[in-house]
């Protein structure tokens, strides 16, 4: 009996390990064959990142920064084109050393307006908002500073 008992925990904590999410679970495709998210990224300090893509009758590239304790996140576009009627234009390399300057300097100063306001004349379609339902990749990086926002589930 006490060796089924061993055998039945030691199994339940080798389930529980291989259903742990992970940020490489993370990528996906949110709108079927032609939108998603890739590349999450763990920055430390409670923060992770994403690229965002779209390819359907033009592209569109952007990133997703998260704060996982507040929930707030800032989005923006790097690159598009054949979107509609604004002009094409790809600044992805400008964006990443903005967030890379941010991120090799002082959390303390690298908040989401300031970023935002050194990617103004960069990237277009700026927001920052604050989310309520928990990110896959805070879920994967931080489940601990989930706080009350709605858990992430991963479908299956």
């Amino acid at each position: 009996m006490r060796d089924l008992a061993i055998i039945s925990t030691f199994a339940m904590l080798i389930a529980g390990q291989a259903s742990a999410l992970t940020l490489a679970d993370c990528k996906r495709t949110t709108h079927p064959s032609h939108g998603g998210e890739i590349r999450h990224a763990d920055l430390g300090e409670g923060r992770v990142m994403w690229m965002d893509w779209w390819s359907l009758e033009g592209t569109a590239k952007g990133y997703s920064l998260v704060d996982c304790a507040s929930g707030e996140m800032l989005k923006f576009r790097s690159a598009e084109d054949n979107m509609g009627r604004r002009a094409a234009f790809d600044r992805t390399d400008d964006a990443r050393d903005v967030l890379d300057r941010h991120q090799s300097g002082a959390r303390a100063f690298a908040t989401f307006e300031r970023i935002a306001s050194d990617l103004e004349f960069i990237a277009r379609d700026i927001t920052i908002t604050v989310e309520t339902n928990e990110t896959c990749a805070c879920a994967a990086a931080y489940p601990a500073l989930r706080g009350d926002k709605t858990e992430f589930m991963l479908a299956g």
